[in-house]
């Protein structure tokens, strides 16, 4: 369940392009609040620091998930996700995967060499190191999300539109596809916020009920951040809200409560 969620809040937003005016910027902060049901089950975080990569600042960007309350005592999960990206280009350097998810563990930090399209990823839990192939513009589960946030044609899609990019994950690259579904103003703790609706394309199986299970509301301004994020499961259905934010580079677009 909470693997769920931490997943799509790394994934699933929008972009990064050396042309247009990026969405976040150092010091950017934000929470989501995780409901699974009625049950307050969690809370998951991303910020954005600073830090230096090759001789060079680059952004370095931490994503946080841990369950609360009775989710802890049945079901404890502590994640943590990092990654550091170019400022410039969004390209990768570095990503880090340290999660524990009810005892599934995994404990790995990838490195990207940007000139050779090699990733060296070692995994400590099981002391091992594995090197990989990548296409260019390949990201982490991390940078994927402020890649997208910034995605030059985001504002230009048309209804059922899709963006695609590569994206490394589980010792493989595969494509992310995220589909336009249309505009809808939703009512927030912070009143009523203009959104974008889109609908990431998953694999269905054993977590997801079908192939389009997951949909994700941004917000309709030049932040592009993430607001609402809902995911039908196998069994019941997950919903996390935006519960608090700072930092952010725009004004935030709210409509005042009717």
């Amino acid at each position: 369940m909470k693997k769920v969620i931490i997943f799509t809040l790394v994934v699933l937003t929008l972009g990064f392009t050396p042309e247009k005016e990026r969405a976040f910027d150092t010091g950017e902060w934000f929470k989501f609040r995780i409901h699974y049901g009625l049950i307050n089950a969690g809370y998951a975080t991303l910020e954005v620091q600073e830090a230096v990569k090759n001789n060079k600042k680059v952004y370095h960007a931490i994503g946080k998930g841990y369950t609360t309350g009775m989710s802890r005592f049945f079901f404890k999960v502590d994640d943590n996700y990092e990654s550091y990206f170019d400022k410039e280009t969004g390209n990768p350097y570095q990503f880090v995967r340290k999660i524990d998810e009810g005892g599934y563990k995994k404990n790995q930090e990838g490195f990207f060499n940007q000139s050779t399209k090699k990733i060296l990823v070692k995994d400590y839990k099981n002391a091992t190191e594995n090197t990989f192939s990548f296409p260019d513009n390949t990201q982490d589960i991390v940078s994927t999300f402020y890649y997208l946030r910034n995605y030059p044609t985001i504002d230009k899609l048309k209804v059922g539109e899709s963006v695609a990019i590569d994206m490394f994950f589980d010792n493989e690259t595969n494509k992310f596809k995220l589909k336009f579904i249309g505009t809808q103003d939703i009512e927030t703790k912070f009143g009523v916020v203009p959104t974008m609706v889109f609908r990431p394309l998953v694999q269905s199986g054993r977590v997801f009920k079908e192939q389009e299970s997951l949909t994700v509301w941004i917000s309709d301004d030049d932040n592009k951040l993430p607001i609402r994020i809902k995911a039908d499961l196998a069994v019941g259905s997950i919903k996390a809200d935006l519960d608090g934010f700072k930092g952010l580079k725009y004004s935030f677009k709210v409509k005042p409560k009717q």
